[in-house]
């Protein structure tokens, strides 16, 4: 018993980072810096701490969640899978984040006994991924007619989605809300967006009643304040060092308005677009000639901002973007659908299907959906997207691409995971569409992205 007690402080000491100094009124200074495994990162705010005592902290609902339980800064406001298994394993599945209503991959798993929990708890473990109910809608342009759940626990009434919970930080970037944008009203403001989504996280997550109107505004005046980035690096050092502008601090400053260099003309400002959508890194780009370690890291952050910037992309097959562009072949980079600068979305509300969730890449954890649209198409997909918001056959297999800041501090990938890590995620990227990236260019991608 005495050994468990002492793996269980470790786990937990572990999930928090280890580096988190309590202030004396309760609150957290917010430049504090947390470890993750390529460097620290940390968080800015315009008041100078993080206050432990806003209403994203508290126990608004029945089964013990707080925002926090799913959105922790060691995590870079979002979840790690690493983190998750430390919270089981400190807890013996009874942390908070382990609750059948979404946590488990079917609400009526057995969770009587922990080889049970550790079973029901799979994807939460392995994935970070939490199970979204959803219907098809009514009068939507497919039918379902086949399901594959490796869990016997879906229906056309009842799909289950495995996704990653979304960031609570940098929020001032999005162009829209949650992987499917359901939580986005057209015409309503970002904040009204982020209220409706508190709501229905309170009620849905935390099984509570709707919290009040303070409380609600309470949490998304705390999110919207929050700007977190990598601070540092392994291997290169501090990101703000010799004119590299990383961190939270100068994110927090960075300039952004719903459709700002838009690919496809949509400023309102008028602006053109341009690729050169990061330049965290640029500094560093002729400034080093040494062969010392610190010297070779930045150099290989730098080409890989450089690749992401400009590195020419045959872009095909993405369903939202060749097919609405009547263009078979759509040449851009990185950059064309991760256009906000210096933080990585897309600046304007644009649902793509890149193929994440096609029968090809499905994995035997994840269930199978097949839909027939009512032109005779028929689609098999792990999760259908965008398609259950709006009910259209051209929505299936759309997501939201997310900021991509923080990205060192929350693995795996994706919305549903599929990438155990960012090297992971760069040969996707390469492999779908056929981009022959050397040795040498995947690991300099990789160094830039570990970075943000």
């Amino acid at each position: 018993m005495r050994t468990r007690v002492v793996l269980a402080f470790v786990a937990v000491a572990c999930a928090l980072g280890g580096t988190a100094r309590l202030k004396a009124n309760g609150e957290f200074p917010a430049m504090m810096s947390i470890h993750d495994p390529s460097g620290q990162i940390a968080t800015f705010t315009s008041t100078g701490t993080i206050n432990m005592g806003s209403a994203f902290f508290q126990n608004l609902g029945s089964n013990g969640r707080t925002c926090a339980t799913c959105h922790q800064q060691s995590d870079a406001w979002g979840v790690s899978a690493e983190h998750v298994r430390a919270r089981f394993m400190a807890t013996l599945g009874s942390d908070p984040i382990f609750r059948p209503v979404d946590g488990a991959v079917c609400p009526t798993a057995d969770v009587s006994t922990l080889r049970a929990r550790a079973r029901a708890y799979s994807m939460l473990l392995n994935k970070g991924l939490i199970r979204v109910s959803m219907p098809v809608p009514q009068n939507a342009e497919f039918s379902l007619i086949a399901v594959d759940d490796p869990y016997h626990c879906a229906t056309a009434d009842n799909l289950s989605l495995f996704r990653r919970p979304l960031p609570a930080a940098n929020l001032r970037f999005l162009s829209a809300v949650m992987w499917d944008g359901r939580e986005s009203a057209k015409g309503q403001s970002l904040e009204a967006d982020l209220a409706s989504q508190a709501a229905d996280a309170t009620m849905g997550h935390a099984q509570g009643q709707r919290p009040t109107d303070a409380q609600i505004h309470d949490i998304v005046n705390f999110e919207m304040d929050l700007h977190t980035a990598q601070i540092r690096d392994h291997d290169a050092g501090k990101l703000t060092a010799d004119g590299a502008t990383g961190g939270p601090e100068a994110l927090s400053k960075q300039e952004f308005h719903p459709g700002i260099n838009d690919t496809f003309g949509g400023d309102p400002n008028g602006s053109a677009f341009n690729p050169e959508a990061f330049t965290l890194y640029s500094a560093w780009k002729h400034a080093y000639s040494g062969d010392d370690d610190v010297d070779q890291a930045r150099r290989s952050i730098a080409r890989g901002e450089e690749l992401f910037n400009t590195f020419p992309i045959a872009i095909t097959g993405v369903g939202g973007l060749n097919d609405a562009l009547n263009q078979p072949v759509v040449m851009g980079t990185c950059t064309s659908c991760h256009d906000s600068p210096n933080a990585g979305d897309h600046s304007l509300p644009v649902p793509l299907n890149i193929g994440i969730v096609d029968e090809a890449h499905r994995t035997s954890d994840m269930p199978l959906y097949t839909f027939q649209c009512t032109n005779g198409a028929v689609v098999k997909l792990t999760d259908p997207g965008r398609a259950l918001i709006t009910g259209k056959c051209s929505d299936l297999g759309k997501f939201k691409g997310p900021v991509l800041r923080g990205l060192a501090a929350r693995a795996p990938y994706f919305h549903n995971g599929m990438a155990a890590d960012l090297m992971d995620a760069v040969n996707f990227y390469d492999q779908r569409f056929n981009l022959h990236l050397n040795r040498q260019q995947k690991k300099d991608l990789v160094a830039f992205l570990k970075t943000l």
